[in-house]
């Protein structure tokens, strides 16, 4: 994923030994258990998109009120929904991978200042004016992250798999 992606690891103890305990259990293939987590990431990632905000609940900044005007969908970061719908995960048995390759995922991830490359000035049109520019900021609007809903259902889920997956004497 060339676009942004996140990586976590598992610091509750009471997870971690169940994720031994399932290791053990599944030969060491536990790509079912990551491809469950990394569904649901991907879900509650789609679900900030719907909500605007951040993992941590915050509103995502408002949109510039010129650019809004012209905007196709009023919710941010929507403009055609390729970013959103790009959203996935790649599991292998040690972790699983929650990102995009969507070359602009960073900019609006962590925020970003563009400037012109090849040109003395940036040129586009907003409001029905030419704006011309040095820069344009864009505020980070986190998408990805893990949210303390997320990490207890990663907790359910590996306890879930637990139960299904671990014999009990």
């Amino acid at each position: 994923m060339s676009g942004v992606a996140i990586s976590v690891t598992i610091s509750d103890a009471k997870v971690r030994r169940a994720f031994e305990q399932l290791e053990r259990a599944m030969g060491g293939n536990t790509r079912p258990l990551m491809s469950a987590i990394g569904v649901e990431l991907v879900g509650s990632t789609h679900m900030r998109f719907v909500t605007q905000t951040d993992p941590e609940g915050q509103a995502w900044q408002t949109l510039n009120t010129t650019y809004a005007e012209d905007k196709r969908n009023s919710r941010i970061l929507t403009e055609s929904g390729r970013l959103r719908d790009s959203i996935n995960a790649q599991a292998s048995n040690d972790e699983v991978r929650v990102g995009t390759n969507t070359i602009y995922a960073a900019a609006h991830q962590f925020g970003a200042t563009i400037t012109p490359k090849n040109a003395s000035h940036l040129f586009f049109r907003m409001g029905g004016r030419l704006i011309q520019t040095d820069s344009v900021t864009l505020p980070a609007r986190p998408f990805l992250g893990i949210s303390n809903d997320d990490e207890t259902a990663i907790s359910e889920i590996v306890f879930d798999f637990v139960g299904r997956y671990v014999t009990r004497p």
